[in-house]
């Protein structure tokens, strides 16, 4: 990581604590433009790097800068003493008036649209489950879907559409739900050290309330999967290294790789694209199948995250190949990468989607984040979910 870079971040947390926002202000703009805690006041940018910044809309491509929120009116609104958390509002997003504001996604005749919650020893979370008509009783599998920053579950629901492609595959749907009092702009605390580690902090909870929900409706224990946007997606990395015999498959979608952050200097240079970020690699023996989707334009996230996802899920003697897709009816097209095992199994997958901002990938307008030109995101993760081989 840059140390001009990393020493900036270390004065403006200073100056947080301190409760000097407005130095801290200049000292995070400098820094995310690239400048040194010295820099000159004209190299500010206004904003953190966000959905609503060019290219990386809302509601698709079309939308532009006009709900950013300033830097400084953002830290004043979080009103906390340090950055540990609140330095993450940009991810996906700063627009914390959508938070709440989805209407419940639809329910066809049979299906069930439930509100439920989890409690274990490390903590409660309250979630959503959808519960298909066409297995209303015994789902055929499993997937959880961890929301974005200033989301929840019934507008991520809304906008990533999976119920409606987990219903022709008769999959149940979980939604756990990220609150403000656990983090000022509902993001899951994937850069926390302790919440990027097996039974302990989030990960726990998640990884209890998935297994209640399996024991619960009697699901195939090899047909669970996981994935996420944004902070959800890193999060959703993060459960499928630290509990990969729960986990057949993950979804990343425009997410970060696993213990590339341990604080928010950290972070913020991995959403950057900073190669050295947070370190080599972490590995674990087994490795999780995963389908990664990036926005060839995300200013939230740097496409470069997608790579390290990537590489986290490529095992040794592995092999890959490219191919495009093409748009449909003037949609966005994507380069799709495919890694496969010695004996043609496909292991990994990665879209990397032309000109694509911080949005959910082929998304429905009736929620936030969402980019509906793309591909599919929902349906291909569910095809690459279902495609994977019964687990050891």
């Amino acid at each position: 990581m840059n140390a001009e870079f990393a020493t900036a971040m270390r004065r403006a947390s200073q100056e947080m604590r301190a409760q000097n926002l407005t130095e801290a202000t200049r000292l995070i703009q400098q820094a995310l433009n690239g400048g040194g805690a010295g820099a000159a006041s004209s190299d500010r940018r206004d904003d953190l790097p966000s959905s609503t910044a060019s290219g990386d809309t809302a509601n698709g491509p079309q939308r532009a800068a006009s709900t950013r929120l300033p830097l400084g009116e953002t830290l004043k609104k979080l009103k906390l003493g340090g950055l540990s958390r609140d330095a993450f509002a940009g991810l996906p997003g700063m627009a914390s008036s959508r938070l709440g504001a989805a209407a419940a996604p639809p329910v066809p005749d049979g299906a069930r649209w439930e509100s439920r919650g989890f409690t274990c020893a490390a903590g409660s979370r309250s979630y959503r489950l959808y519960v298909p008509a066409s297995a209303p009783e015994r789902p055929r599998g499993l997937i959880v879907m961890l929301h974005g920053c200033t989301q929840n579950p019934d507008d991520f629901a809304a906008g990533t559409a999976m119920n409606a492609a987990a219903e022709r595959h008769g999959l149940a749907v979980a939604y756990p739900e990220q609150t403000r009092g656990h983090n000022p702009n509902a993001c899951w605390n994937w850069f926390e050290p302790k919440d990027q580690r097996r039974d302990a902090g989030e990960p726990a909870i998640l990884a209890g309330l998935t297994q209640e929900i399996v024991a619960t409706f009697g699901i195939d224990p090899t047909a669970v999967f996981v994935a996420g946007l944004s902070a959800g997606g890193a999060m959703a990395a993060v459960m499928a290294q630290a509990y990969p015999e729960i986990y057949a498959a993950a979804g990343v979608h425009s997410g970060i790789a696993t213990n590339v952050a341990r604080d928010v200097a950290s972070a913020f240079a991995a959403m950057r694209g900073d190669a050295g970020a947070g370190g080599p690699l972490s590995r674990t023996g087994r490795v999780t199948r995963t389908i990664v989707f990036q926005g060839g334009a995300d200013r939230t996230v740097h496409p470069s995250n997608a790579d390290r996802i990537l590489d986290a899920a490529t095992p040794a003697a592995a092999s890959s190949s490219t191919k495009r897709v093409a748009g449909e009816s003037g949609g966005r097209g994507a380069t799709v990468t495919v890694v496969a095992d010695p004996s043609g199994e496909t292991l990994a997958e990665r879209w990397l989607v032309d000109g694509a901002g911080h949005a959910w990938s082929g998304g429905r307008p009736g929620g936030s984040y969402v980019d509906p030109t793309g591909p599919d995101a929902s349906a291909e993760m569910i095809r690459f979910f279902l495609a994977a081989p019964p687990a050891p």
